[in-house]
């Protein structure tokens, strides 16, 4: 009987594009022979915590959607990360949890010694400013400050990630093999030996 995929397996089959949607964007195409590198595909003990990093990096510091998972998938490259991960973890940056981003990026870089208007940034985003108010708040002395706090906050969730995913990679590891050797430690006790 086949084992039935487990939850971390079907949340990741659900969230990250499948290795055929990857390959096809059009900015992804000029690197098709680096892409295809089966080793960039592949669920390692090395892979997935460097997919995990690149996703989360890239995810959180460029905050422009489409362009995430096509910065992640060329940051695993030189990482040697998992791409599915990376895509996957992207989606940590989404419409719910980019205003905390971008509030927390302007009052790191305004810690740094940068400054923006943090009450400027509020207006604009509740009004629904247009792309030409954005672009002047941004060309104020607001870019070093939003640059400089996303890019330490990306560092910073990236390296705890990494971290994190080592951690998890071992413990399934582990699991797998205690399963393997001693199988009745995880045997349903309703389940009748034959």
């Amino acid at each position: 009987m086949a084992e039935r995929p487990h939850f971390f397996q079907r949340l990741a089959a659900k969230a990250t594009p499948s290795r055929e949607e990857v390959l096809e964007s059009r900015w992804l195409k000029p690197f098709g022979t680096r892409i295809r590198r089966s080793d960039l595909w592949r669920f390692t003990r090395r892979s997935v915590p460097a997919g995990v990093f690149a996703g989360l990096f890239i995810g959180i510091f460029l905050m422009v959607p489409g362009l995430q998972i096509v910065g992640a998938a060329l940051l695993c490259v030189p990482v040697r990360g998992n791409i599915p991960i990376a895509a996957a973890m992207t989606f940590l940056s989404n419409p719910a949890t980019t205003p905390f981003f971008l509030i927390a990026a302007i009052a790191l870089g305004n810690k740094l010694g940068f400054h923006a208007d943090l009450a400027a940034f509020e207006r604009l985003y509740s009004s629904g400013a247009d792309f030409s108010a954005w672009g002047r708040w941004l060309l104020s002395d607001a870019a070093p400050s939003l640059v400089s706090g996303l890019f330490l906050i990306a560092l910073a969730s990236a390296f705890v990630g990494y971290g994190v995913s080592i951690v998890v990679w071992r413990w399934w590891v582990h699991r797998k093999w205690r399963r393997r050797t001693r199988p009745e430690l995880f045997s349903h006790p309703t389940q009748t030996q034959g």
